[in-house]
């Protein structure tokens, strides 16, 4: 006869899922988009892991959404093909040879490499652009950029039929113009334009920062939108994270109920962020908890 001794770390692992269960029936049915950006990819370990936590969401009936970036791997691909890019103001020019790198690095390379493996934890993904089915409309952001869009139309029959069916949109941050120009949206922005036109419980900014920061480098587990405009306007907010935030922003006033901004580098970050009670990096939403 075999006997069985329980060591302290199944004994966690039950302690954790026994634990887990109010934040499971919280978002059951809850719709959630996290975009994953490029720097935040990392191996194909930190890949797996990443697309696991995905799996579960579905598995135990969140509607996930992963809108994903590759800026690094556009940078070097142009660089393999010799490419040359010009700058605006920070932002690179986007012209009629570069968006032709830009979409397939995008829509194939990158967003394949997810949908794959997602796929292989035993999930059911999609690949889409923001092309497909006028998923995304956009028009030019400014001439001096190029093909780079601000997105202003959003058809989300398709992402709705697939939770019907228990799929996973991948979307890669592209869209059409209005005559059927291809643009290049950013990740960010793409994300949170689906974010609010899908009415999302929580939009996660998976990044390579640990959260916003105060001026002492702490990180801030909890903003409002107006504590973030008063953090930009004394400079504590600065650089990068300023679109971030910015987007955060825009998505809470449409109507996504909290916006988080985490390091997607960081093991089960998302799960960490969803079904815990202390949760990961950065909560952003109209109204601060009760004694937080």
């Amino acid at each position: 006869m075999k006997k069985q001794t329980l060591n302290q770390d199944w004994i966690a692992t039950a302690s954790t899922l026994s634990n887990a269960l109010p934040f499971l029936q919280r978002y059951e049915n809850a719709t959630v988009v996290i975009k994953l950006g490029g720097h935040a990819m990392g191996s194909d370990e930190a890949m797996a892991s990443f697309a696991r936590d995905v799996v579960l969401l579905s598995q135990v009936g969140v509607n996930p959404v992963v809108v994903h970036g590759g800026g690094p791997m556009i940078n070097e691909m142009l660089g393999k093909l010799g490419v040359t890019s010009d700058f605006v103001n920070g932002k690179r020019v986007t012209d009629a040879e570069t968006i032709k790198v830009v979409e397939m690095v995008l829509a194939g390379v990158v967003n394949k490499r997810i949908v794959q493996a997602i796929n292989r934890q035993g999930g059911m993904a999609v690949g889409l652009s923001g092309k497909d089915a006028k998923l995304i409309t956009c028009d030019q952001t400014d001439p001096a950029l190029g093909y780079v869009g601000t997105p202003v139309a959003l058809n989300t029959k398709v992402l709705t039929t697939l939770f019907d069916q228990n799929m996973i949109p991948v979307i890669a941050p592209l869209g059409a113009g209005r005559e059927g120009e291809t643009f290049n949206i950013n990740g960010d922005t793409a994300a949170g334009a689906v974010a609010a036109a899908l009415n999302a419980d929580r939009l996660l900014l998976l990044t390579d920062v640990s959260g916003v920061k105060d001026g002492a480098g702490t990180v801030i587990t909890e903003l409002t939108p107006d504590e973030i405009r008063s953090l930009i306007q004394d400079g504590v907010i600065a650089g990068g994270m300023i679109p971030k935030t910015e987007t955060a922003l825009d998505a809470i006033e449409q109507g996504v109920r909290a916006v988080v901004i985490l390091d997607g580098r960081a093991p089960n970050a998302v799960l960490l962020e969803l079904f815990t009670e202390h949760g990961a990096g950065t909560l952003i939403r109209p109204v601060r908890a009760p004694g937080a």
